[in-house]
């Protein structure tokens, strides 16, 4: 399993905050100018400066793409995890679009909004997001999973009320599954609908187990949200403790918390790795921060 990729120096500093937010506003700036583009009877200035924006936002963008690839160790982890293929992808289309006329090929451009995925790296509530989903992925897919049984059941259920009595609407499970998702995630289209007493019964079943659907998840991923939040309050705590420490020796590396943190792991704990957090969720705090 690949981990985040290591920030390129420590997030307490100063100019590695500046630098987050200049990345995040370059990313919020590019979809903008994407978006721009999309606009009918451009002038030739407009689309003039749009292009020397985008060699900008695409260079800055590189760059980081290649510290990323010099720094991180080994340099596997990052080129086959998520993040490093988002930052691959985010600039790829455009040293495409030099070789190929992309007009012909408009939808190669939807790439570039990969980029949104970018601002996960700098958003710490987006990284909380992240690992509380972390936290609870084996209860969100056993969920996912009996939710697509109940699509499955609806859509048979449906089938036999109303198969007879509307050949061109439920005529076969096939046709009932759209149906099925509609009525279980209590949407309700009300472009089919059944017409027989037992559909309609059924229907009224399915639509409170319906309400399952949409509550169950939101409360995991809540609950997760809130662990999450707490576990990393008590990292913070934990680091504000080895600085005052690091502050009160002579020699850091003679104090017991120092001496059982290093940068490296502290930046992975503080990075919420996948694999940490987990650990952390079912052994309660981190072993390599207690006293």
């Amino acid at each position: 399993m690949t981990k985040s990729p290591e920030p390129i120096v420590s997030n307490s500093t100063r100019r590695v905050r500046i630098f987050e937010i200049f990345i995040q506003v370059l990313i919020i700036l590019s979809l903008i100018a994407f978006s721009i583009e999309t606009l009918p009877d451009l002038s030739e200035r407009v689309k003039r400066w749009l292009g020397v924006f985008e060699f900008f936002t695409v260079m800055v963008f590189t760059v980081e793409y290649v510290l990323r690839i010099y720094i991180a160790k080994p340099t596997s982890r990052y080129l086959f995890s998520f993040f490093g293929f988002v930052d691959l992808a985010a600039i790829l289309p455009y040293y495409i679009g030099l070789e190929i006329d992309l007009r012909s090929v408009r939808s190669f451009r939807l790439f570039r909004l990969l980029r949104l995925f970018k601002v996960a790296r700098y958003n710490a509530a987006l990284q909380r997001f992240h690992v509380a989903l972390s936290i609870a992925k084996e209860e969100i897919i056993l969920f996912l999973a009996a939710t697509i049984l109940l699509l499955y059941l609806g859509a048979v259920g449906i089938y036999i009320f109303e198969c007879d009595a509307q050949p061109e609407e439920f005529g076969s499970v096939f046709h009932c599954l759209w149906w099925a998702v509609a009525t279980l995630t209590t949407v309700g289209y009300g472009d089919v609908y059944p017409i027989t007493t037992g559909g309609r019964v059924f229907t009224f079943i399915l639509l409170l187990v319906g309400l399952g659907v949409i509550s169950v998840p939101a409360g995991l991923v809540a609950s997760a949200l809130a662990q999450a939040r707490k576990m990393e309050d008590e990292a913070k705590q934990d680091a504000d403790q080895l600085i005052v420490n690091e502050d009160m020796s002579d020699s850091p590396f003679n104090n017991s918390l120092v001496s059982r943190i290093t940068l490296g792991r502290w930046m992975d704990h503080f990075g919420k790795s996948k694999l940490n957090w987990k650990r952390n969720c079912q052994s309660g705090p981190p072993s390599g921060l207690m006293t």
